[in-house]
């Protein structure tokens, strides 16, 4: 246990800013760690105030993933499934928030970290991040990172990271849908805040029910995942939002969301 807090939570003009806050272990994803980002995501799911999170790392490096002295400390069957689980919820958290979550990545997002910039809805890294699920060095490989990066990266390039542990830059990550783009280092905030208000131009019911739905097709069959489109998208059309958007474009006025 550290005598700072683990995670710092800060919330300004509808985002709420998530900071991993071990800077001098490089953020490990400790039980601690992740005890204290489930009570966050949760507190945010439940504040319609939030509009948009972001979560970084505080210090030189946005995660280097599971705190390997606490795992090899504590060789134990049921302790690694309890870790494990309690880190997978939380990494589904972050797709089922109804807020989408942006990575602020730089330094290093090893293994668990780069599996937790996977399980983001969108990432921005600066120019010197760099990227690995690098367990297999160590004779662990990434299983669980391995959910996050298939869904993100091609088969081929997820397989090569995931046998070799060998680390990518953040143009290569962007090349291959890891991230969203790369940055130089000096603009990374600035960019992250150019997503953060153009999400919150947008109504929040809108964004919410489009996320919800993203997640739920994605691991559909094509037709069942139109099924599900088809009803949320009319469910939408019913919401004032929509309504409000559509008048605005027909009558070529910037839309009023609070009419």
């Amino acid at each position: 246990m550290t005598n700072n807090p683990p995670v710092l939570l800060t919330t300004d003009g509808g985002v709420a800013r998530l900071m991993l806050n071990q800077p001098d272990r490089y953020n490990p994803l400790s039980t601690e760690m992740i005890t204290a980002l489930q009570r966050a995501l949760d507190d945010i799911a439940a504040d319609p105030g939030i509009r948009v999170v972001v979560l970084g790392g505080a210090g030189k490096a946005f995660s280097a993933g599971h705190d390997l002295k606490e795992m090899i400390g504590t060789p134990e069957r049921g302790f690694y499934e309890t870790l494990f689980a309690a880190c997978s919820r939380m990494m589904t958290s972050l797709t089922a928030l109804p807020q989408p979550v942006i990575a602020r990545v730089h330094g290093t997002a090893a293994a668990a970290g780069c599996q937790l910039v996977g399980m983001c809805d969108l990432a921005v890294a600066s120019r010197s991040a760099r990227f690995a699920v690098s367990g297999i060095s160590y004779g662990l490989f990434c299983s669980t990172p391995s959910v996050a990066l298939a869904r993100n990266v091609g088969r081929k390039r997820a397989l090569e990271m995931l046998f070799t542990g060998e680390f990518i830059d953040a143009d290569t990550a962007a090349d291959v849908g890891l991230v969203n783009r790369a940055v130089d280092d000096a603009d990374l905030d600035t960019e992250i805040d150019r997503l953060c208000a153009s999400i919150m131009k947008k109504p929040a019911i809108s964004v919410a029910r489009g996320k919800r739905l993203f997640y739920e097709q994605v691991e559909q069959p094509m037709a069942a995942a139109y099924a599900l489109a088809e009803k949320v998208m009319a469910d939408n059309m019913m919401d004032d939002a929509a309504q409000e958007g559509f008048r605005a474009f027909v009558e070529k006025r910037p839309p009023d969301w609070q009419k």
